[in-house]
């Protein structure tokens, strides 16, 4: 009798507790979730959770999207406060910063309209780089993934010497999945914008291992304070390249966007990159060309010359026809350079006789070389159509053969002022 009646008091004890807790959940004020939202220790599926009930209560004004994409990290109230503002075109009046915050704030109310009256304000980066910059007016700084000094030592050291024999600032990138950090990375436009693009290639989808290797660009903004303007545009920056108020993308561009019409597509990316748009053609099948990225296959000498893989008699149709359109279109001239295909099966993508996936900088370009006859021949090409610029070869054959090389590997930023310590 006497444990029947612990029983039941301690039943409605738990009813009561669940119930009080449901009612104080449902009564929760904004402010107290806005609390909620800059705890340090919030995951993101949580801190997604907070801003699902805050959205209910504040009449569904937080965009979906915003949502979807959150990651939590800001720990100061006020600063988390005005980026849902500014991302949700929420004006903070006065009633909205006391929803919010508990109180007015007049200095965020003004943060809030700077921002919306110049909307484009060059981004700033802020990852340090790994050494003090000798040349303080070289303005380019070469990140690459931390992953690529862990998994290939030797050949990352090499390219650091070359980048430190010409004085060039250099970091590494935290948090990232694989080394291809080209692809994951924003987009600078010629004005310093910073463009993240949705990085969700469909060749890394159907395979877990590959799909376990696709890194959170939120995230890696996140933990190296990088400032971007987010799209919804699935493109991979690998494929784009830009050069004077023009930008080249392969038309697997229209595969990964198969929701989007195409003219609006290209309409918009325009607006985003301020550039006029050039398609060529990559190959239809990904088991010849995995990515179809541009940058395996042309790059920029200037705005009216290209440099590419060297055009062959047997090569299909649509590409011949394809890639002439696009030179006639723009009045595009075009210098050959070699390329060959690696067979070899244990590494079926590999990236070996792709000469141009170099890197490029101001004065420098660091040049890939195989080993092979073809390589004095890129090397004799490549010296006479950028006469001005030092070309440093790098045997880079290692990364090459999981699939990319030297742009693919490296993501290069303009910067207003020398990176600081």
């Amino acid at each position: 009798m006497v444990t029947e009646l612990v029983i039941g008091i301690v039943g409605s004890l738990i009813a009561s507790i669940i119930i009080w807790l449901y009612h104080r959940m449902k009564n929760q004020s904004v402010n107290e979730l806005m609390k909620q939202l800059v705890s340090p220790k919030l995951t993101k599926k949580e801190s997604q959770e907070i801003l699902k009930k805050m959205n209910l209560k504040l009449g569904m004004k937080i965009k979906l999207e915003y949502i979807r994409n959150f990651v939590p990290g800001e720990t100061k109230i006020e600063k988390a406060f005005l980026d849902i503002c500014e991302k949700n075109d929420i004006e903070p009046t006065k009633e909205i910063c006391i929803k919010f915050l508990g109180y007015d704030s007049s200095a965020t109310r003004d943060k809030y309209y700077k921002l919306k009256a110049n909307p484009t304000v060059p981004t700033h980066v802020e990852i340090l780089p790994n050494k003090k910059p000798v040349n303080t007016n070289n303005k380019q700084v070469v990140y690459m993934s931390e992953l690529l000094k862990e998994r290939y030592p030797e050949t990352c050291g090499n390219l650091i010497k070359i980048l430190e024999k010409h004085n060039t600032n250099y970091a590494f990138i935290k948090g990232t999945k694989d080394i291809w950090c080209r692809d994951y990375m924003p987009v600078q436009t010629e004005l310093g914008k910073l463009i993240q693009f949705r990085y969700e290639p469909s060749y890394l989808k159907g395979k877990k291992e590959w799909e376990e290797t696709r890194s959170d660009t939120k995230e890696i903004c996140r933990l190296n304070n990088i400032d971007a303007i987010f799209s919804d545009i699935n493109l991979d920056g690998g494929n784009v390249l830009i050069c004077d108020g023009r930008a080249i993308i392969s038309d697997r561009l229209f595969s990964e966007n198969p929701e989007r019409e195409k003219d609006s597509l290209i309409k918009e990316l325009s607006e985003l990159l301020e550039c006029e748009i050039i398609i060529i053609p990559a190959l239809k099948s990904q088991d010849e060309d995995l990515t179809g990225h541009a940058d395996g296959m042309v790059r920029f000498v200037d705005r009216n010359t290209l440099i590419g893989n060297e055009r062959k008699p047997d090569e299909y149709k649509y590409m011949k026809e394809g890639l002439q359109k696009a030179l006639d279109s723009f009045n595009l001239a075009y210098i050959d350079i070699p390329y060959f295909i690696d067979k070899d099966p244990k590494h079926p993508y590999s990236a070996i006789g792709i000469y141009v996936n170099y890197l490029e900088l101001d004065d420098l370009i660091v040049f890939p070389v195989f080993g092979k006859e073809e390589d004095q021949r890129a090397l004799d090409i490549i010296k006479k159509t950028f006469p001005d610029k030092h070309i440093e070869p790098i045997n880079y054959n290692d990364i090459a053969k999981e699939g990319g090389l030297l742009n693919c590997t490296t993501w290069c930023v303009s910067v207003e002022e020398s990176v600081n310590m």
